[in-house]
């Protein structure tokens, strides 16, 4: 079983990471279970704050890295929040009360648009070393909209507001392994892990 860390502190993530990464043969493992600071996400692309957070893990442990940079954009409010969806409504509290500030401050950016089409984007950045002149990069989309009441417990972020009309569910409504079969994440993990059996 290959060894990987995940460049994440986002319990969300790294569970549903870990959930997909088992079957196709990986062990991963937390950074802070290795003691990795955070990183830095100045950039204004998904690439390049993944790239900067599989680096930095990387880095500071000497093993393989990878992360993973991903967020909600919305068509009627000009692709935002996009790369900031972590921190839409500003940095303050716990991550869920975060959530609840960052779905709150949508719906209101949201009230009076028709227009309620959105897309989830994962970005997923592997990295050899910290100084991997060939990363290997895979990306994900989720297409849905954005509905005006939350929906279901499940999930994490903005889930409870990501409708997919073809199921007629929000994310959150979703079991946690079809949302692991079906979501920009599991997109993006399945296109990384073909690149890598075809040694792309």
């Amino acid at each position: 079983m290959k060894r990987l860390v995940i460049a994440s502190n986002n319990e969300g993530k790294l569970r549903e990471l870990s959930a997909i990464l088992s079957p196709l043969g990986f062990e991963t493992v937390p950074q802070a279970a290795l003691g990795v600071p955070e990183a830095d996400e100045p950039h204004h692309t998904f690439v390049e704050n993944a790239l900067a957070k599989a680096r930095n893990c990387a880095r500071h442990t000497g093993l393989a890295a990878l992360a993973d940079d991903s967020g909600l954009c919305v068509d009627a409010l000009g692709g935002a929040p996009g790369v900031h969806s972590a921190h839409f409504a500003g940095r303050h509290g716990t991550r869920a009360e975060r959530d609840r500030a960052n779905n709150a401050l949508l719906v209101e950016r949201l009230a009076g648009h028709t227009d309620r089409a959105a897309h989830y984007v994962c970005v997923i950045v592997l990295v050899r070393h910290a100084d991997d002149p060939e990363p290997v990069i895979a990306e994900g989309h989720w297409h849905g909209e954005i509905t005006r009441a939350p929906r279901g417990t499940g999930g994490f972020g903005y889930d409870p507001y990501f409708l997919l009309p073809t199921f007629g569910l929000t994310a959150a409504e979703l079991a946690s392994d079809e949302k692991n079969r079906l979501s920009h994440r599991a997109i993006a993990v399945a296109l990384l892990a073909a690149r890598l059996r075809g040694g792309d």
